[in-house]
């Protein structure tokens, strides 16, 4: 469990497309085996310490001849942002991805000062 105390909590919040492979012919889309790829994320205000991020599917496009194999994650959490991974493998396609996400963390308050 992470503890926040005597701080201010922020939460941000958004949504990226991760790919649209389809049309292209992308290696989601056409290929087989291992493959993965990774979206930055960078946060309008950095948080006071690293937040406890969430990533979920908001949309997916996955041909049905083969099982969905699926895998997203958040990745290389910071202060000011993270790294979407999303995985796939055996003979998934996947023609295209979003993926919603959610920061939660204190944040510095304009009463906080710092001692030098």
């Amino acid at each position: 469990m992470k503890r926040f105390s005597g701080y201010r909590i922020g939460i941000a919040q958004g949504e990226s497309v991760l790919f649209s492979d389809f049309a292209t012919g992308g290696a989601m889309w056409e290929g087989e085996g291992p493959r993965q790829t990774t979206a930055p994320v960078t946060f309008a205000e950095p948080f006071r310490s690293e937040p406890a991020v969430h990533v979920t599917l908001t949309m997916w496009d996955v041909a049905n001849s083969a099982n969905a194999r699926i895998d997203v994650s958040a990745a290389d959490v910071r202060c000011d942002g993270f790294v979407i991974l999303f995985r796939t493998w055996g003979d998934t396609r996947v023609a295209r991805v979003r993926v919603g996400w959610l920061a939660i963390g204190p944040v510095r308050d304009d009463e906080d000062w710092e001692v030098g």
